[in-house]
């Protein structure tokens, strides 16, 4: 367990690190999109590939109210630098948390914490995006394991991933949700087949392809867990987490934004008045500080209700839903704030503005975010 003054410590590091390292690259790497092998190495040294990660495989073992705490400092800059060791903290790497044996914890979680392997949760497909409850993606039993045939889409990280935790259903008659497995297939297996990246519209150097797996043999160990029918519950559980660290990184690029849109108004003129002395300009500055505050409040409530076990579902659903839609407004305040010149490349507010509508999609949509809270209420 970090203390808070450790934890303090590796706040100011890792505020200071994006500042000076991270923000000067963001235009590169939005033109490039590909992060720099020198920032790459660094988070690597700061242990940022495994901060979510258990210690006693290698990570910094950081609580939940912690780890959000980190991702609004990570989400000042573009979401591409976070998500490099976004999913071996998140999606991916707390599927072995939450459902491996010991063994495969062993065997995988201090190579995702060093960053010496790169993991990709592929869940969603082309026709079980927000419901992957409807995956088609097969894993049948032969001999001695399984075999895996199916496509999934917009897998984050995987033209650079070294294994993929793969959704499959085990059980073709089972209904919707059940009979779905998980499993860990090593991305040079026979029958992996990578795509090209994605030509997204925003969150360059964070990239997403399609995996095909074609006859994919895996042996018994392969699958994560003893239950052959626990997978979908896995999913759902890793998705919760991965909720309120989006959530907690919506927080961190609302006060990028915020801070470029006041730095804005206090050093252009227009019509002889400096920017920020218009009453419409400062309306949407309150109106972006005060969403900005509410999310964080949010984010930092349901952080404390999940670590103290009282709510893993509904809250984190919450502080996602309504994290991603405010940001969403901030950044288009902000480019309102800048006129024209928000509008072109090259500026923060414009990248930023183009990055932030990812939010509202990944890890469910807003619209899978309503239906979750509805529901937890209505129980």
């Amino acid at each position: 367990m970090v203390t808070e003054t450790e934890f303090d410590q590796l706040l100011d590091v890792v505020r200071e690190f994006i500042r000076r390292e991270v923000m000067p690259a963001e235009a590169g790497i939005d033109e490039t999109d590909e992060i720099p092998a020198r920032l790459i190495e660094q988070a690597k040294e700061m242990g940022l590939y495994g901060y979510a990660l258990p210690a006693e495989y290698g990570g910094l073992g950081l609580s939940v109210d912690q780890q959000v705490r980190l991702t609004i400092e990570l989400g000042y800059t573009c979401p591409a630098f976070r998500s490099l060791f976004g999913t071996n903290n998140g999606i991916a790497g707390q599927v072995l948390v939450l459902a491996g044996t010991e063994e495969q914890r062993k065997q995988w979680l201090p190579r995702l914490a060093s960053g010496e392997v790169v993991a990709s949760f592929a869940l969603t497909e082309p026709d079980a995006g927000s419901d992957p409850s409807r995956l088609v993606t097969t894993a049948q039993r032969d001999d001695d394991g399984w075999v895996i045939d199916g496509l999934k889409r917009y897998i984050t990280n995987a033209p650079a991933a070294d294994a993929f935790m793969v959704f499959a259903r085990t059980d073709p008659d089972a209904p919707p949700g059940k009979g779905i497995g998980v499993f860990i297939v090593p991305a040079r297996t026979d029958g992996v087949a990578v795509a090209a990246r994605d030509h997204k519209m925003g969150q360059a150097g964070a990239w997403t392809a399609d995996v095909a797996f074609t006859g994919v043999r895996v042996p018994a160990d392969a699958l994560i867990g003893e239950a052959a029918q626990a997978g979908y519950a896995t999913a759902m559980r890793s998705l919760a987490h991965g909720r309120l660290v989006i959530a907690a990184l919506c927080v961190g690029v609302a006060a990028r934004l915020i801070d470029e849109s006041v730095a804005y108004a206090k050093e252009r003129s227009q019509g002889g008045h400096l920017i920020g002395e218009y009453q419409l300009v400062q309306a949407m500055l309150a109106d972006s500080h005060t969403e900005y505050l509410a999310a964080r409040a949010l984010v930092l409530d349901a952080a404390a209700r999940y670590d103290a076990g009282t709510d893993q579902r509904l809250a984190p659903s919450a502080a996602k839903y309504f994290a991603s839609e405010a940001v969403g407004r901030i950044a288009d305040r902000a480019v309102q704030i800048h006129g024209g010149s928000g509008y072109i490349r090259g500026i923060p507010v414009e990248r930023l503005y183009r990055d932030v509508r990812l939010f509202r999609i990944y890890e469910g949509t807003s619209q899978i975010q309503q239906l979750v809270i509805a529901r937890e209420l209505l129980r």
